[in-house]
């Protein structure tokens, strides 16, 4: 399989989308001319006209506003703001309107469409534009949240949350665009609401999702070199949450380390944990550790920022820790 990046996988997903299914457009701050801030969508305005690929105005209540009412008439419109903390403007679009309108019209109006653009910290954008805001839209009924952590799952799973009925949030991260892995040749979509185990191991498990995958990958390479074996479990769709292989890994490795980017409380973080600690209680030879961003807003300063954040060293911490090494 070639190696591309996660901004060209994503373009990719977009370009045959738009290619298969002519209802298909996308809006959003500066994604036509100047090619999107993170230049997510270079080429698609030549490709496919000033029609499906539209600039819109510094108002993201406003164009997602729109995005909702051409779901409702038939169209599939991808709205990407600049970065999900710009979707709090819009926050009234997406909760009282996307997500609820097929159930307060008793299933004859659908939104099908899809919000993406790049979800939490990056480095150094101080408070305001470093949050990871996945939890607050995992909250609500009525949408479904997909964060990925390779290219491969971001392309898979954007093409299938593109052809989805339902309102889909879909969170990739500045960060990730450069990053770089396999992904196939040809078509293939990835099911929403399925999780993925990405390395198999018998010792610990391990959960983590977005960019948060790389980071835990990375701490099961050096806990190998210490003898541990461990599983890592990417649950890639946050709502809805397929808690199953979680779970059964849990069931296997009796202990259980769960990592995000997101602050603590009534995150997805601690959602997972409360799953596993309810469903493999018995199992279970440590409690459920998180390893989380600190509860406080992201600091500017460089030092401060990197404290806030899950570290390598914090994961290894928390294995550690679960594991009795410590």
């Amino acid at each position: 399989m070639p190696e591309i990046t996660f901004r060209e996988a994503i373009n990719q997903a977009l370009a045959e989308e738009m290619e298969r299914d002519d209802s298909i457009f996308i809006v959003g701050e500066e994604v036509a001319k100047y090619q999107g801030a993170y230049k997510v969508t270079q080429g698609l305005l030549q490709r496919f006209g000033e029609d499906r690929v539209i600039d819109a105005p510094i108002s993201e209540s406003g164009f997602t506003g729109v995005g909702v009412g051409a779901a409702m008439v038939g169209l599939r419109p991808i709205v990407e703001v600049m970065t999900f903390n710009f979707s709090l403007v819009a926050i009234d679009q997406i909760i009282n309107n996307a997500a609820k309108m097929r159930h307060m019209s008793g299933g004859q109006l659908k939104v099908p469409m899809v919000i993406r653009g790049p979800n939490g910290p990056a480095h150094q954008l101080a408070a305001t534009h470093s949050q990871a805001l996945e939890s607050i839209f995992a909250h609500i009924p009525g949408l479904k949240v997909v964060v990925p952590g390779t290219p491969k799952d971001a392309k898979g799973l954007l093409k299938s949350a593109i052809r989805d009925d339902n309102p889909v949030i879909f969170m990739e991260s500045e960060v990730m665009y450069g990053l770089k892995g396999e992904v196939p040749e040809g078509e293939y979509t990835i099911p929403l609401g399925k999780t993925d185990v990405k390395r198999k191991g018998k010792d610990i498990t391990i959960v983590a999702y977005g960019k948060m995958v790389s980071l835990v990958l990375q701490a099961a390479g050096t806990l190998a070199s210490e003898g541990i074996e461990a599983e890592v479990v990417d649950p890639m769709t946050l709502r809805p949450l397929d808690d199953g292989p979680i779970v059964e890994s849990v069931k296997k490795t009796n202990r259980c380390v769960v990592v995000s980017e997101a602050w603590p409380f009534a995150s997805v973080a601690s959602e997972i944990g409360y799953r596993v600690s309810s469903k493999a209680f018995d199992y279970l030879d440590a409690p459920v550790e998180l390893v989380t961003a600190e509860d406080v807003p992201m600091p500017y300063n460089k030092t401060l920022e990197h404290n806030a954040l899950p570290t390598l060293e914090k994961v290894l911490n928390a294995a550690h820790s679960v594991l009795y090494k410590k």
